[in-house]
């Protein structure tokens, strides 16, 4: 069996910022199974003649089984097909990556991984921040705002997440913020704690809010809209 897969981090969504390898193994795959977020133009750079099968995942919405997208992976790699598995971001951060990485040991088909540019850093880069600030933000985390059934994960480190210290970047987290703020001001954390809300990020649709942990979360209890997003707070968020 030649088959191999190579699982791609597209980065945030703007086209440039592929990686050289990435846009490589997306020219030469016969196969490319790319999430929601890394369709577009970012599929230009695939071969002419590829399969190009969409199995994203989107909150609220109908979307591809775990197993069967990892099944799908198998499959190809068993015709012998170079097969890209295209995920939005970097491809280990909160991308399901390890589910389909265990489907491919089990089937003995090698595979790489390939990294991309984390969105968490492509939002601070586009708000004009850095994630870190010497003296006030020393330590950063990403944590995921939702569990497999899109509520508030109820296992989250509400101590460190409420660390005034910190930076921390919420993936998926627009719908349950409101909750998660209650949590975080329960254990200290100002409300008036500065917070950027980073929707579509690198992309023309992109839009930066600068406002407070308490004023998000007011605004997403009336409007969350459909645009994927990062939430972003602590010291390092002040312009």
């Amino acid at each position: 069996m030649t088959g191999f897969v190579s699982f791609v981090g597209s980065g945030p969504g703007d086209p440039e910022l592929l990686t050289l390898k990435a846009v490589d193994r997306l020219k030469r795959a016969d196969a490319v199974l790319f999430d929601d977020l890394s369709s577009g133009p970012i599929l230009s750079h695939a071969r002419s003649g590829a399969d190009l099968v969409g199995v994203g995942k989107r909150a609220g919405r109908p979307s591809p089984k775990q197993h069967h997208v990892s099944r799908l992976l198998v499959d190809y790699a068993q015709l012998d097909q170079r097969v890209v598995r295209l995920k939005s971001g970097d491809s280990g951060m909160f991308g399901r990556l390890e589910e389909e990485l265990v489907a491919l040991r089990a089937a003995g088909i090698p595979y790489e991984i390939i990294p991309g540019i984390p969105s968490a850093c492509a939002a601070a880069a586009a708000a004009g921040i850095p994630l870190t600030r010497r003296l006030t933000a020393r330590r950063v985390q990403f944590v995921t705002g939702h569990d497999v059934s899109g509520q508030l994960p109820d296992d989250l480190d509400l101590k460190a997440l409420a660390d005034p210290t910190a930076s921390t970047v919420v993936f998926m987290g627009k719908r349950t913020f409101p909750r998660l703020l209650e949590a975080l001001t329960a254990r200290g954390l100002p409300a008036d704690t500065p917070a950027i809300l980073a929707e579509s990020v690198s992309t023309p649709d992109q839009n930066i809010t600068r406002t407070t942990i308490a004023k998000l979360a007011e605004q997403l209890l009336s409007e969350i809209g459909d645009k994927p997003a990062l939430i972003l707070y602590g010291p390092f968020a002040e312009s």
